[in-house]
């Protein structure tokens, strides 16, 4: 309670630091909170939130899905050939070193402007930072404990069940944190580039109408949902970690 009363005092400073600056700068450039609250209030009432909300969390959730999925697999299997990942290494660092944003014009080309091509964004996004912690998680196994494992007649099978996977975890999470606020910016930006619906929309279309409430208003949101599924995961982790300290 005392932590999230602290958390809710930070919250209402930054927000009362917002309001007061609103009078010192022009509101054209940085709206103010209370104009943001009614706009975000207008948008629920009329249906616009939740409708442009649902596209945005659709792109983003699967993006999600499919790039951490693929990023756990691609991880765990070179973690466990090292050889493998020796000889894969320049090609996948090359690819991460693309600009994401760069290949959004390709996936338009390849998937249409309709959903695929925000699934397909995030998903490039979230797969390589979930690859690179799952893939640095089973390289950094304790080597003591699988010795220990084959000692005893462990199979292979137990030794990655038993050892690799729960060392492995936590690293994993970690890479998963990191993606969800990037498979949102994957989702938002294929928007913001080929969409008429979704809070990438609205982002863009506010802007072009000089709007900075809207622009704010949709911002704020996509904040909140990072949070919102950040903290998710963090329960989510504590369940499937209570083993650990």
């Amino acid at each position: 309670m005392r932590l999230w009363l602290w958390r809710s005092l930070l919250i209402a400073v930054l927000l009362s630091s917002w309001e007061l600056l609103s009078h010192v700068i022009d509101v054209f450039f940085i709206s103010r909170p209370s104009d943001v609250a009614v706009r975000l209030v207008a948008w629920a009432l009329d249906g616009t939130l939740m409708f442009n909300l649902w596209i945005t969390m659709e792109a983003a959730l699967w993006g999600f899905v499919v790039g951490a999925a693929g990023g756990i697999v691609a991880g765990f299997l070179l973690g466990q050939a090292p050889k493998l990942g020796k000889v894969a290494d320049p090609v996948i660092v090359a690819l991460y070193s693309l600009p994401k944003v760069a290949l959004a014009p390709v996936f338009i080309l390849w998937f249409g402007i309709g959903l695929q091509s925000k699934v397909a964004l995030a998903g490039i996004t979230v797969f390589f930072l979930v690859f690179f912690n799952t893939y640095a998680g089973v390289r950094e196994v304790d080597r003591d404990l699988v010795d220990v494992m084959r000692i005893i007649g462990a199979s292979r099978t137990q030794i990655i069940r038993r050892v690799v996977i729960p060392s492995a975890l936590g690293w994993v999470f970690v890479g998963l944190k990191v993606a969800v606020p990037y498979a949102l910016i994957g989702a938002v930006v294929g928007e913001i580039i080929a969409s008429n619906r979704g809070l990438g929309y609205l982002v863009q279309h506010s802007a072009s109408q000089f709007d900075s409430t809207g622009v704010f208003a949709a911002l704020f949101v996509l904040m909140f949902i990072a949070t919102a599924l950040n903290e998710l995961l963090n329960r989510l982790q504590g369940r499937l970690m209570r083993w650990r300290p």
